[in-house]
């Protein structure tokens, strides 16, 4: 009987699944083609261009968002276009411009309204 053939993915795909930027991953990893294993492998084990990118960035949107406490929709309010690096991040909250304020408000009422449906209906069934 053959062996099965590997699942592979695009290394965009894998680069999502990891939570960083393609464009800042190193060359060998944009050209190739990434094992279901070798993801694993790099999320298990992080080697050290992987934990730097996490760690400092630039960031994806959703993680951008994410360290903000807003909504990626939020950014776009913000008029934050471009991916962020943590220093960048951490300027933004200690300055903690109007509309970051008035995000994250927003944010907090989004949440805290998705938690009352979610009790109202858990209560229902």
């Amino acid at each position: 009987m053959p062996t099965p053939k590997p699942q592979t993915m695009k290394p965009q795909t894998a680069a999502k699944k990891l939570g960083v930027l393609l464009s800042e991953t190193p060359a060998d990893f944009q050209e190739g083609v990434v094992s279901r294993t070798e993801l694993n492998a790099l999320q298990a084990d992080p080697p050290e261009w992987l934990a730097t990118l996490r760690r400092n960035g630039p960031h994806t949107r959703q993680e951008t968002a994410r360290r903000l406490g807003i909504s990626n929709s939020g950014l776009a309010r913000g008029g934050v276009g471009e991916h962020l690096t943590t220093d960048e991040i951490k300027a933004l909250i200690e300055q903690m411009p109007s509309w970051l304020v008035a995000e994250r408000d927003i944010h907090a009422q989004v949440r805290a309204e998705e938690a009352r449906l979610k009790a109202r209906d858990a209560g229902r069934a």
